[in-house]
Parts: C-alpha cells; sequence; structure tokens
C-alpha cells in the first residue's frame, strides 16, 4: 500500500493522481477512444487539481464511495483513483502504455509468491484483485495445485481487507455486465479491423520495442469497451497470440470487468467464438435465430 502522504505532501498526492488522469486521457485520445471517455479522464484531473483539501482524506471517511460521490467522479474513475491511492500505480495505465503485468498485481496479495502469481495468472487468465476475489468464491482458484480450502478461505480474508474500501458500501448483488452479443460484436469488430486500428508497445514479449499489439477503444449500449489480443505466457505458448481477445468493460455506474474470448474446438460450438466462463450463454446467443 502506498504510503499516507505528509501534511504538507498532501496537496501534491491531488497532483500526483490528475497527473495520472491526464495521461490516461492522453492516451486514450491517441487511441481513438471516444471523446466521452477522454473527457471524463480530463475532467476528473482538473477536478483533483482545484480540491483544496486531499482526495485522500474523501478515501479513507467514505472509501471509493467517498471518492463517487465527489463531482464529476464515477464509479470506474473513483476505481481507478482508489487503486492510485492504495499503491502509486493505475491498472488502466499500465494496460494503455503496453506496461500491464498482471502476476505484479497478484503478489501484492499475501501468500501469493511469484510462481504461484504466474500460474494463477497463466492457468485462470486472472489480471486484477477483483477477478481473484471472484475465483476464490466461484471454485476456479481451488483448481490451482497447491491451493486448498484452508488457502483459499486466508486468500478471501486477505483480498476483502484489501479491495474493502475500493468498493460500494451497499454494492448491487447483481452487478451488471454487457451483453453477450455485445461482448461477441466487439470482438468481431477488433479482428476485422486490425490494419486501422493504433497500436501499442507491449512490454513483454517484445523483443524488438516495436508498437506491435492492436488497441481497439469502442462503446456499444452505453458500455466503454477496449480489446486487445491478450499477450500473456499461455496465449504464445499455445501460439494462440492473434486468436484469444481481451475485452474490458466499464461504465459510469458501474466498475471495471474483462472477459475473454476464444475461438472453441470441439463440441456443439466447435469453430465459435466465445466468451470463457459463458460457454451455455454464448450457445443460446448462437441459437437464436437472427433477425
Amino acid at each position: 500500500m502506498a504510503p499516507k502522504p505528509a501534511p504538507n505532501d498532501a496537496l501534491s498526492e491531488n497532483r500526483f493522481v490528475a497527473d495520472k488522469l491526464d495521461e490516461v486521457a492522453r492516451l486514450l485520445d491517441q487511441q481513438n477512444a471516444s471523446l466521452f471517455r477522454v473527457r471524463a479522464y480530463r475532467d476528473a484531473a482538473n477536478y483533483l487539481r482545484g480540491l483544496p483539501h486531499p482526495v485522500r482524506l474523501d478515501y479513507q471517511r467514505g472509501g471509493k464511495r467517498g471518492l463517487d460521490d465527489l463531482p464529476t467522479i464515477g464509479q470506474s474513475i473513483a476505481a481507478t483513483i482508489a487503486e492510485i491511492l492504495d499503491t502509486g500505480r493505475s491498472g488502466v495505465l499500465d494496460r494503455l502504455r503496453g506496461a500491464a503485468d498482471p502476476e505484479q498485481v497478484l503478489r501484492t496479495v499475501p501468500m501469493i509468491g511469484p510462481a504461484l502469481a504466474r500460474q494463477i495468472h497463466e492457468d485462470l487468465g486472472i489480471e486484477t484483485l477483483e477477478a481473484l476475489e471472484a475465483a476464490a468464491y466461484d471454485g476456479r482458484l481451488a483448481t490451482i495445485k497447491g491451493i486448498g480450502p484452508r488457502r483459499v478461505e486466508s486468500l478471501r480474508h486477505s483480498l476483502a481487507d484489501m479491495l474493502a474500501r475500493r468498493r460500494p458500501r451497499h454494492a448491487p448483488i447483481d452487478r451488471q455486465r454487457p451483453s453477450v452479443a455485445d461482448i461477441l460484436a466487439v470482438d468481431l469488430t477488433y479482428r476485422s479491423n486490425l490494419d486501422q486500428l493504433p497500436k501499442i508497445k507491449p512490454r513483454r514479449f517484445n523483443p524488438n520495442d516495436e508498437a506491435v499489439l492492436p488497441i481497439l477503444h469502442t462503446e456499444r449500449d452505453g458500455w466503454q469497451f477496449t480489446a486487445l489480443f491478450s499477450n500473456s505466457p499461455t496465449t504464445h505458448r499455445f501460439a494462440k497470440t492473434r486468436d484469444w481477445v481481451v475485452i474490458y468493460f466499464e461504465r459510469a455506474d458501474q466498475p471495471e470487468g474483462q472477459v475473454t474470448v476464444v475461438t472453441e474446438h470441439g463440441g456443439r460450438l466447435d469453430g465459435k467464438r466465445v466468451i470463457r466462463g459463458q460457454e451455455n450463454a454464448c450457445a443460446a446467443h448462437y441459437e437464436r435465430p437472427e433477425k
């Protein structure tokens, strides 16, 4: 966790957070994201620079909800600010820079060392603490060799403590997600326009330090999407670098989520694009008559 700043540094921390939000806006603009999304980050940055008190106080008093209640700041940007205050980093910014390192994020959890972080990321495709918490409850984490029931329970408690301030006090029972149809449409748009999309320089698996990874920012039905090919060790091992697509989504009133879309091999969905973990929903989608 990032150290609490001294009183005379408190407002400079506001500027530090604002600078990172401004960089997110700049990169989104360069990568052809919607003007609405770019402006949202810029407006939040400008607001923090003019805030007469440390934004950390709002976070300490009200958690992520305390940030969400501030003018110009919705849930997704509140989550970004909370992450910066907690860690000094932003996963959104790292992703846009091509510098995302999910294993480093996972290693911030007690009892998760480098080897286990790598295994969790490679086997389950987990990149965020929120996704790790979901896996701890839905049974996926228990499938990792060496993680028994007691360890899963301990990880649940650790994650609950780490994420407590980042989540709303009264979180909805069912978190909203984009429809299967919208996610698959974004996947198709991404793969159909690779030559026209801006490209970023991934830090990993990029020996020539070139801009080689296409990135798409788009919106559908009120959701903001970012799509790019998976660049994980598993993707490279199985030669799926031009097949597996990671899609991030967010909305002003919903925190960020992510899914991975792959080509299914075998079974009733053979050759179809499917969302990992949502195979049944994808089957139902394909079975519906076209309008």
